[in-house]
């Protein structure tokens, strides 16, 4: 079967090669492929940009579903032809305190799938049965693909924000993930929600407006930091998402937080930052991390798409096959375009 490999540690290194239909161990399921989601991370991975090693060769590919091919002996609860998505965890210890505690998204130990073991940007995938999370029958393929991102912003937003109804909420960098904060802040009561992008994120700002953001702003061409603390009379934002993860982000982010509000940083930066973070003690601000999800996001997001709550479709720009990888990956990094997913298995 062809897959999407990252062969090497320079940018680039990263083509279409044949591999071997993965061998499943006595607690897994042979998973067949029908959709996944190109993330911000395959393309970092592509260009050798990520924050986090990886080990190659490596498949690519964290955001996905399909239909359940084979089952080992072990394995209850599933059976071949269930339609199913997939959490990231593709390796947890299961006995450190996080893991004991439901929380092994923060596993030491945690390797996930597309950089710390194969991912899915191929026909077949070897996925261990606790990451596996049943698809509502309403509920497409290539909609559920979307499933991860979606926790992502519900993880952070739902379980670890301060967010309120009728509170107002600035989400800064309106990629996939920063599209799904707003979902998520929106079906949560929160109000009015501001959206700061660029240039490049052009049509991505046109999808917040279409998502229900009351305000968006062009940080290339407008001042961010007036605006914000005109439009809230000087008091700032009770909670700020960094959902881009540069140095200037996080900037903005300290500045209009209101005092006694909340930063939610969610987008890697892996370069220092040269300005002081004294403004949150002054302001008395938390100041909150947040990385991957569990399996309370889980199955709460797929409620969520199968409810309609959280919408899809305007999300997917490009619905590609293998082959198109190297154009759309461009593409999407280049801002042409929200969000992308891989098709595999489907007529």
């Amino acid at each position: 079967m062809r897959a999407l490999v990252k062969y090497g540690n320079k940018p680039g290194e990263l083509e279409i090669r044949e591999v071997p239909v993965p061998e499943i161990g006595p607690e897994d399921v042979l998973l067949q492929t029908k959709a996944v989601g190109i993330c911000g991370w395959d393309i970092e991975m592509w260009q050798h940009k990520m924050a986090n090693p990886v080990a190659v060769p490596v498949i690519q590919g964290h955001e996905f579903c399909g239909v359940i091919a084979k089952v080992g002996r072990n394995v209850s609860g599933w059976k071949e032809g269930d339609r199913v998505v997939s959490e990231t965890g593709a390796v947890i210890c299961g006995k450190c305190p996080q893991c004991i505690t439901g929380n092994y998204h923060l596993c030491g130990g945690r390797k996930g799938f597309g950089y710390g073991v194969d991912g899915a940007f191929t026909d077949y995938v070897k996925v261990r049965q606790g990451c596996l999370h049943r698809i509502p029958d309403n509920v497409s393929f290539d909609h559920a693909s979307l499933t991860e991102p979606g926790c992502v912003a519900y993880q952070a937003l739902a379980v670890l924000s301060n967010v309120r109804p009728g509170r107002p909420v600035l989400i800064i960098g309106p990629g996939p993930i920063g599209l799904f904060c707003l979902q998520v802040a929106k079906a949560s009561g929160a109000g009015p929600i501001i959206v700061v992008g660029t240039d490049r994120g052009a049509a991505r700002l046109e999808c917040a407006r279409k998502l229900g953001a009351a305000l968006t702003i062009n940080g290339s061409k407008e001042n961010a930091r007036e605006i914000i603390m005109e439009k809230t009379n000087g008091e700032g934002i009770p909670l700020v998402v960094d959902a881009a993860g540069n140095k200037h982000a996080l900037k903005l982010a300290v500045d209009v937080v209101a005092r006694q509000g909340q930063i939610t940083k969610i987008g890697w930066g892996p370069e220092p930052i040269d300005y002081s973070l004294d403004p949150l003690l002054s302001k008395g601000v938390r100041l909150q991390g947040t990385f991957s999800h569990n399996w309370p996001s889980w199955e709460a997001v797929i409620a969520m798409i199968g409810q309609g709550t959280l919408q899809i479709e305007p999300m997917i720009s490009h619905r590609i096959r293998i082959d198109q990888w190297l154009e759309t990956f461009e593409a999407i990094h280049s801002g042409q375009g929200v969000k992308a997913i891989m098709l595999f298995n489907q007529d």
